[in-house]
């Protein structure tokens, strides 16, 4: 029996999936998270404690693992996980991601410097200082607009916020630079978190691609439009629909451009989550991340193909051959916006909501008497809407319906 295993943060919502695609695959799955669970004395090694740094008691503690129950392949699904997994498992002789590779996808400076230096198309970009406040008029007088300004180490749009004119430009650095001060933040981020990245803004629409990168190769699982304009100020994204209605030669080009940029990357083996613009039919990368789609959001892809993506990725991870992902239907998420700040009340219209014809789910991620904060400084979604049906026009139609059933009270 092959044995994986999952590094999970201990709030993540993925664990359920996992351990339902291992079984489907006959495989052992062994979790370890940052925090010990309640049962972990008299769980048998199913589940272990270790810190995600890669560092010398975690070496200790998952190389004493694997000498009692070897491992086959190791995984980490998201930002907090990504680089420990690859570090455990070169050290371990497994298959996966170099190291330093995943390192450079964690910073989106490195990213757009590796990037450029291949060739790829880009934004142009530049850095700023948190701690040179004084000087942000000065490069706020030289740069040109509109632009984007972005903390160099976050995801799902948290902190980014565009600026079309100099003094917009001042505000919107002053805000980043406040988000940072968060000390979670500044322990997380490191030298990171004193800088924010300038880019110039792209415009056309947005498309996500996710995908699988086996010995540097790159196949392609689904490519998700963004129906609803990302045009700031703040970039919350909303509805996901595949099949993307990009027309073919596009859909080649952003498969192209993925692959490009995951080999300048240095990237090899596992998942890879690709956010794009496509201007005048040619895409540009925003984004690349060597891990799935976030969130609950992955629970859309056996809406589409029958087949859990956590069953694409544990298969990818032990070197089994990817079933054929034959689409049933059209599918789509909504990932539910934070409309104001304040406290969770209520929720109301939840069974009207579910009870929309093509709803295949409506789960709710804060409960009430919860805060909620919305972006840039967020990064919670309220929850998520989740319809298959047809055609994506009929998709983006239902989860529009069911979000109108909703109602939040926040105060």
């Amino acid at each position: 029996m092959p044995r994986i295993l999952a590094l999970l943060p201990s709030n993540t919502y993925r664990a359920r999936d996992l351990l339902t695609a291992a079984r489907r695959l006959g495989a052992e799955l062994i979790v370890a998270t940052e925090r010990q669970q309640a049962l972990e004395p008299q769980t048998d090694d199913t589940t272990i404690t270790i810190r995600f740094d890669a560092s010398p008691p975690t070496l200790r503690r998952v190389t004493e693992l694997h000498t009692r129950r070897p491992l086959d392949a190791v995984v980490g699904l998201d930002d907090e996980t990504t680089w420990c997994a690859a570090t455990l498992a070169e050290h371990l002789g497994l298959p996966g991601n170099p190291p330093q590779a995943v390192a450079a996808t964690r910073s989106k400076i490195a990213t757009r410097r590796r990037l450029a230096a291949a060739g790829l198309r880009g934004p142009e970009f530049a850095t700023v200082a948190t701690a040179d406040l004084d000087a942000l008029a000065d490069h706020a007088a030289k740069q040109v607009y509109p632009c984007v300004l972005k903390p160099t180490f976050l995801s799902a749009s948290r902190g980014v916020i565009r600026a079309n004119d100099a003094g917009e430009f001042v505000i919107a650095a002053r805000r980043i630079a406040a988000l940072l001060s968060d000390a979670e933040l500044q322990a997380r981020g490191g030298e990171q978190a004193g800088l924010i990245l300038v880019e110039s803004y792209l415009p056309g629409e947005e498309v996500a691609v996710e995908g699988l990168l086996r010995e540097g190769s790159l196949e392609v699982l689904a490519v998700f439009d963004k129906p609803e304009p990302l045009v700031g100020p703040f970039f919350e994204e909303t509805v996901y629909l595949t099949p993307s209605r990009q027309d073919a030669g596009v859909l080649d080009a952003l498969e192209a451009e993925v692959q490009s940029a995951s080999t300048a990357l240095g990237l090899l083996n596992g998942p890879v989550h690709a956010e794009l613009r496509i201007c005048e039919g040619v895409p540009t990368l925003l984004e690349l991340a060597p891990r799935p789609i976030g969130g609950l959001c992955p629970r859309v892809i056996p809406l589409a193909f029958g087949i859990q993506l956590e069953e694409f990725l544990l298969r990818a991870a032990l070197g089994l051959k990817t079933p054929s992902a034959n689409r049933a239907r059209a599918a789509g998420v909504m990932m539910i916006p934070v409309p104001r700040g304040g406290t969770l009340r209520s929720i109301n219209g939840l069974d009207q909501a579910r009870a929309v014809e093509y709803i295949h789910g409506v789960d709710i991620s804060i409960l009430p008497g919860q805060p909620v904060v919305p972006l840039p400084e967020g990064n919670r979604y309220l929850g998520f809407i989740f319809a298959a049906a047809e055609t994506p026009a009929a998709v983006q139609q239902a989860l529009g319906r069911a979000h109108s059933q909703l109602r939040f009270a926040i105060d």
